[in-house]
């Protein structure tokens, strides 16, 4: 079976998983709901306490969504909450029975809360409706709920539910807020893949990936100690700041700086820390990051944070010295509101429990005060003669018919130039052979490239 068949095999045997454990947490769900419903109206119901309605077993399911009430040990009320925020997106007609009018007042009961959305036209869940399904009408028990709507409960700190409060219901209840499943979640819940935001305003960032492996990447021994430290401390993380006690000592994350010339490496080695430890990494667009409007710098780099929390992703800051860069003496109100925003980025990136790693050209441009922030400052130099050797033949590594001229050696000597402008030369020579119609490559082509390479940076 080859990998697309084998991923999409495992894609099917996660749908079915969940889909099994959520029919059965469903169908508890409606039997608890309607039990609610019974008493509340004064109807016989099969159980006056809810809790004598056992929730289904979990225990020898493999689904993610078993998986992770085991993992949390969720509760009664816990696992109703959960359901309840997913039934709008998998079983929409199980609240339909919360449209019911109270023929006294010839409206919705208060009591059940939900909202209508725009498009959506069943029933949407929130606070109120969970405070009536798991209280009713008893105040004490109401009072005790208020308990899982704490940003510090495991639901909101670790992004698996949302309830927010937008700009038009700010000073409304608490409990009238919508439980939201988040994105990341939903896709875990339902078809047990990993939740990829796509790049937008509201997430202003690129996953980058690369087909090349660390053997393409070609770096002096020293800096592959250092980025080493970068993998250990990925890797074992968790049980250096657990188990070792370093918790105690130093903050969550791991922050590193890549530093050097265009071309050299940066980007390429945060694709393959990423590729080698299955990590996902986005880069940050720092074009619709940075805004010229009072507080809109911070709030776009906000939305990038708090969806990379709890997620093994690395973020990467190509070009930082455009976003972190030296502060400046504050002779205007701009200059007060251009510091005001590096040090909430500062500070942003320090309590980031991730990865975060930044790249820029040139060290002196970043502030002092945020470079002593980071455990790794990694410099990353033009390419040797013999490292620029070995780059020039890997390219060049292909189903090309050489030019007996092509003397790898000499031309290694002979030109000082990064690995990405070597890159550059090969796509230059192969446009050149495809133009002639065929795969021949001239020592003409390459020198050609070489020089274009230079008048880029404005060398002879």
């Amino acid at each position: 079976m080859d990998r697309k068949s084998n991923s999409c095999a495992m894609v099917n045997r996660a749908i079915q998983d969940n889909a099994q454990t959520l029919i059965n947490e469903l169908n508890w769900f409606e039997e608890v709901l309607h039990n609610r419903l019974n008493t509340y109206l004064n109807v016989e119901g099969n159980h006056k306490n809810l809790n004598e309605i056992k929730p289904p077993a979990v225990d020898q399911s493999e689904s993610f969504y078993a998986n992770l009430i085991a993992h949390y040990d969720m509760n009664f009320a816990e696992r109703i909450m959960l359901i309840l925020a997913l039934i709008p997106h998998v079983r929409p007609n199980a609240l339909d029975i919360l449209f019911t009018k109270n023929e006294t007042l010839n409206r919705g009961y208060t009591e059940f809360g939900g909202v209508h959305g725009n498009f959506h036209s069943g029933f949407i869940p929130t606070g109120e409706t969970m405070a009536f399904i798991l209280s009713g009408d008893n105040l004490e028990d109401r009072l005790q709920l208020m308990q899982l709507f704490n940003p510090n409960h495991y639901f909101f700190k670790h992004n698996v539910l949302k309830m927010e409060r937008g700009q038009s219901n700010k000073d409304e209840p608490a409990f009238s807020s919508v439980i939201q499943i988040s994105e990341e979640y939903l896709s875990l819940l339902t078809t047990g893949e990993t939740f990829r935001p796509e790049y937008s305003t509201s997430f202003p960032a690129k996953r980058i990936d690369t087909k090349l492996d660390w053997g393409d990447l070609i770096l002096s021994d020293h800096i592959r100690e250092e980025l080493q430290d970068i993998i250990t401390w990925i890797k074992h993380g968790n049980e250096l700041m657990g188990d070792w006690g370093l918790e105690k000592h130093v903050k969550q994350g791991y922050r590193a700086m890549f530093y050097g010339p265009p071309g050299t490496g940066k980007t390429l080695t945060a694709c393959l820390i990423g590729k080698a430890l299955n990590l996902d990494t986005y880069r940050i667009d720092l074009s619709m990051v940075v805004s010229k409007y009072i507080g809109e710098t911070e709030k776009n780099l906000a939305n990038v944070f708090d969806q990379a929390e709890n997620k093994n992703w690395i973020l990467f800051f190509d070009e930082a010295d455009a976003l972190f860069g030296k502060r400046t003496a504050t002779t205007s109100s701009n200059d007060r509101h251009a510091n005001q925003e590096v040090a909430y980025l500062l500070q942003r990136i320090e309590d980031f429990a991730g990865i975060t790693i930044l790249a820029s050209n040139l060290k002196g441009n970043l502030d002092d005060a945020f470079t002593r922030r980071f455990q790794s400052m990694i410099y990353f130099p033009i390419p040797d003669k013999d490292q620029r050797l070995l780059l020039w033949e890997n390219a060049f590594l292909g189903k090309f018919e050489l030019d007996s001229k092509i003397n790898w050696y000499d031309i290694a000597e002979e030109h000082t130039i990064t690995g990405g402008a070597i890159t550059n030369v090969l796509r230059h020579c192969s446009i050149k052979a495809m133009q002639r119609d065929a795969k021949k490559i001239f020592l003409k082509d390459i020198v050609t490239g070489i020089r274009k390479e230079f008048q880029k940076e404005g060398k002879a």
